[in-house]
């Protein structure tokens, strides 16, 4: 591939991207965001899904799915090798995915409970 000054910036930009987001507390803070944007992705959801009472089915097995899926991606076994996690630690998009999935059980869980009672 060519080396354009469009090419060049993404590079340039995605290099800038990764040395930001070295610093611990960025990291931090794009993981709590996930869990939020997980939590209200989850609510959204189940309110829109739920007002029509037609595809709860339908939508409840796409989210098992996603779930399932989050989950299988995040503890494939190539992470779980403790010799690997010393050398070169988890991505943050791994982190981010299984933030996201924990406030969407979170939030399903909280709407099961409200409408329990």
């Amino acid at each position: 591939m060519q080396r354009t000054r469009l090419s060049t910036l993404i590079d340039d930009l995605g290099d800038q991207l990764s040395l930001w987001l070295v610093n611990p507390w960025r990291r931090v803070s794009l993981v709590l965001i996930s869990l939020l944007l997980g939590y209200f992705f989850a609510v959204s959801l189940s309110a829109i899904a739920g007002q029509a009472a037609v595809q709860d089915t339908a939508v409840s097995a796409f989210l098992v799915l996603g779930a399932e899926l989050m989950s299988w991606l995040v503890y494939s076994r190539r992470w779980r090798d403790p010799d690997l996690l010393r050398k070169v630690p988890k991505p943050l998009w791994l982190d981010c995915i299984n933030s996201f999935k924990i406030g969407a059980i979170y939030a399903l869980c909280l709407e099961a409970f409200k409408l329990g009672s």
